[in-house]
């Protein structure tokens, strides 16, 4: 599960501007990052054009899923993770991030913004600790917990039922073993009986 990308876009009459992001290609080629990079911002501004004022949606692309907000008042955000990653806490981290560069940066900088004007500096940090979502989402780490103890609890009872698998594989040789054991008794009295020890 990893976050590749936050961006924060104005959605305006003439299209989707990006006023800031937040990238992470570490898992790209050094060759590679640049090109990526741009594949992002170039696909976050395409879907934030292309949606609906006061939408959300996931968008998925190759083994990528684009998670997109678009506030009313045209502020939207965007989240490329990859398949993986759970949907509802994209959507979390977008709300929270909206929310604080709402607070922080004013709306009449929005239509005219660009990345080096705008001054936020809140998405390397979402970024970085958004990476592992059981850790930011108290939700995801409680479903994390209850997971690893249902592996648990079938292990023990397999592991139970094949206790009494081996349990009930005694039993009944415990009781061929009694009958033979009778059969051996009589057979040997038998025998037994014709010859008198003096």
């Amino acid at each position: 599960m990893k976050l590749y990308s936050l961006s924060v876009l104005y959605k305006g009459a003439t299209g989707a501007k990006l006023l800031k992001a937040a990238y992470d290609v570490s898992s790209f080629s050094f060759f590679q990052r640049s090109s990526v990079q741009e594949f992002m911002t170039f696909t976050s501004q395409l879907i934030v054009d292309r949606s609906q004022i006061g939408s959300r949606a996931a968008v998925k692309e190759q083994d990528y899923l684009c998670h997109l907000c678009v506030r009313n008042d045209s502020l939207a955000g965007v989240v490329i993770a990859d398949s993986e990653y759970p949907s509802r806490v994209c959507f979390t981290l977008l709300d929270k991030v909206l929310d604080e560069f709402s607070k922080q940066v004013d709306s009449i900088d929005w239509p005219s913004g660009s990345p080096d004007s705008i001054r936020y500096t809140g998405l390397d940090a979402y970024l970085s600790r958004y990476q592992d979502p059981r850790e930011a989402d108290p939700m995801s780490k409680v479903q994390a917990e209850l997971d690893e103890t249902k592996v648990i609890l079938h292990n023990t009872m397999e592991s139970l039922l094949d206790r009494g698998e081996k349990l009930d594989e005694l039993v009944s040789k415990s009781e061929v073993l009694g009958t033979q054991s009778k059969a051996f008794y009589k057979t040997a009295r038998k025998q037994n009986s014709c010859c008198e020890i003096m």
